[in-house]
């Protein structure tokens, strides 16, 4: 019997971080994995538990209970119904377990310590796409995670506007 894989998506809910997910459903995502949703805030957000957990994160949260309004106002999120309908779907298909995780600080640093703490299998994020510039001067959060992160990271670049 294979062993059920624990895997990592980075969340922000921008147009990349929905693409990461996509991707990932549809093609990594297997029966009885897991999913972990990886928030990273800014760390000027001041939701109540902040000080609890800011070293640690969130504790895990099950998909029924992210679903909760008052648990996104609790951890200082804001709700997509789109990704939420995107994990019930696959929970329900493919019968894999959703959890999310949250956390407060650098992206960057985040994602390696979710890695790391989680023991995930595999991590995927989105990619905004910087230019060459750009990513010098603001730094790749994705770039960051390929370079330092123990386990292997899919980047999803993310699908360009329709042009008008």
């Amino acid at each position: 019997m294979v062993k059920a894989r624990s895997v990592g998506i980075g969340m922000d809910y921008s147009p990349t971080s929905k693409s990461a997910l996509c991707w990932a459903i549809n093609n990594l995502i297997e029966e009885g994995d897991q999913i972990v949703i990886v928030h990273v805030v800014s760390p000027k957000a001041e939701p109540t538990n902040k000080q609890l957990f800011q070293d640690t994160g969130s504790p895990l949260i099950p998909l029924a209970e992210f679903r909760e309004i008052n648990v996104y106002k609790h951890y200082g999120l804001n709700p997509d119904p789109e990704v939420l309908d995107m994990l019930d779907k696959v929970a329900r298909t493919k019968r894999v377990k959703v959890v999310a995780k949250v956390y407060w600080g650098d992206p960057r640093e985040k994602l390696i310590d979710a890695v790391e703490q989680l023991k995930l299998d595999s991590l995927v994020v989105g990619s905004r796409g910087l230019g060459v510039l750009k990513r010098v001067l603001l730094g790749s959060v994705s770039n960051y995670v390929v370079q330092n992160a123990p386990c292997p990271v899919t980047v999803v670049k993310g699908t360009p506007p329709p042009k008008a």
